[in-house]
């Protein structure tokens, strides 16, 4: 058999064995079965034998058809419920966003200018990497796409302009540039609710909670940038001093950023475009709640304008995999979330799990939820296989115990840890692979190093916790 085959049976042979077993104490026997489907998704997910986004459109599909949630007209809308979810059109407009970056060429544009004004040393060339994925983070939700996609292809080609390769002289600045990129991704994964997939994905989740919670991008912004902005700022310094590079200098990356500059040619019409309308989206994310505007129409409408305008056309919209591959496997996911809630399994957890946390003080228990979803995701090669997963159980428990003013500033900490935890891993986040992958890291240092700063970034999480609970 197979290494595919089997890993397609794993998560068959659990759903089964649970499928058999009688409910707990508490649980209908619909409700354990649907457990079981749930779990079952979260290891294809982990194992992923087959396309992530095809492993939650066959749940669903199983789920409905067998009718753990209810009859047939309420299994149907159940599970297409994620589809009509502003959530996940938010991520597929905010695709939309990432793919006029690539086409006009604004993003290469601005890493090349950071490169250009800030590589004459080593030093400051992780800090124009850095900067180019700030700039770009607010706008791009796949970290992938703009770590790997839009800074990857200009980053790596200067530690060859200094000889460093992956098998000759990686450390001379190759492993230094490859570790600030990931790095630094991460960070600013953390930094904007609109910055990593993920992040958005596990705020539609908790929207669906019984508690609502509803998480704008401005109160995101109000916690996560005062914590993140000190992080973001120390670690391209921080890798110079713990991962350090035997190049010091670097004259000639400006120049090398300036001929590839003069390459692209003036900036053009489309470009000035797709920055106003990127800063218009921010601009209204920001305040568009003042005046009545949801964030995803505010998304929906610019890309309308991206199309009309010409930046992107409609063959390109519907050509773009990716955006859509992450539609159907997020929507799928938030209905799957949802119908935790719908078979009772949520009051179940709410009423059992809950109770562990009753003996101690409320702010020792949120760091121990906090600290706990960080460090399991040493078992996840998904965040978002974290966040369908992990999200509506330490919800519940916070729900539980918590205050109701708490619940909030604890739900955006949880989830803004989302993107720095993919720093301790070779596997962490969507841009991991790629950046290991370009071979100037060995497995063994990226562990050792994925440790030291995912201790270094949970800290201002924690810190997050005295501040603003």
């Amino acid at each position: 058999m197979s290494q595919k085959n089997i890993k397609l049976l794993i998560p068959v042979l659990i759903a089964l064995v649970i499928w058999f077993i009688p409910a707990p104490e508490g649980l209908s026997q619909d409700s354990w079965r649907y457990l079981g489907v749930f779990i079952a998704v979260i290891i294809g997910l982990i194992l992923e034998p087959i396309p992530a986004a095809l492993i939650g459109f066959v749940g669903i599909s199983f789920v409905a058809a067998v009718g753990l949630i209810g009859n047939s007209k309420e299994s149907i809308n159940w599970a297409l419920s994620g589809f009509s979810n502003t959530t996940i059109w938010l991520i597929f407009a905010a695709f939309m966003f990432a793919a006029g970056y690539k086409k006009t060429g604004l993003g290469k544009r601005i890493s090349l200018l950071m490169v250009k004004y800030m590589g004459k040393s080593s030093l400051g060339l992780g800090y124009a990497v850095a900067f180019s994925d700030l700039a770009l983070a607010p706008f791009m939700p796949s970290n992938t796409a703009r770590s790997g996609g839009t800074i990857y292809p200009v980053a790596i080609h200067i530690p060859e302009i200094f000889g460093s390769y992956p098998d000759k002289d990686p450390r001379k600045l190759g492993a230094y540039i490859s570790w600030v990129a990931i790095a630094s991704t991460c960070v600013t994964s953390s930094m904007f609710l609109t910055a990593l997939a993920p992040n958005v994905l596990a705020v539609g989740m908790v929207a669906q909670h019984d508690a609502h919670i509803i998480v704008p991008w401005m109160e995101w912004a109000k916690i996560m940038l005062p914590l993140m902005i000190p992080l973001f700022l120390l670690t391209p310094w921080l890798t110079y001093v713990v991962y350090p590079p035997t190049q010091k200098k670097s004259p000639e990356a400006p120049a090398w950023a300036a001929e590839e500059l003069k390459k692209l040619g003036g900036v053009t019409f489309k470009e000035y475009l797709m920055l106003g309308l990127a800063l218009v989206a921010l601009v209204l994310w920001i305040f568009g709640k003042e005046v009545g505007i949801d964030s995803t129409t505010t998304a929906i409408c610019v890309v309308s304008v991206i199309i009309l305008s010409g930046i992107l056309t409609w063959d390109d919209l519907l050509s773009d995999k990716a955006a859509f591959n992450v539609f159907i496997w997020f929507a799928t996911l938030v209905a799957l979330a949802d119908g935790l809630k719908k078979v009772g399994l949520i009051k179940y957890l709410e009423s059992n799990i809950s109770s562990i946390f009753t003996d101690i003080s409320v702010t020792t228990a949120v760091i121990t939820l906090i600290v706990v979803f960080y460090i399991l995701h040493y078992f996840f090669a998904s965040t978002t296989a974290h966040v369908s997963a992990l999200v509506p159980v330490f919800i519940t428990i916070a729900v539980a115990i918590l205050p109701a003013e708490q619940v909030l500033p604890f739900t955006i900490l949880l989830l803004g840890s989302l993107g720095v935890m993919g720093i301790i891993t070779p596997y962490g986040c969507g841009p991991s692979p790629i950046w290991y992958g370009a071979g100037y890291i060995s497995q063994a240092k990226w562990w050792s190093l994925g440790a030291i700063f995912g201790t270094i970034y949970l800290i201002p999480i924690i810190i997050g916790v005295f501040i603003f609970l």
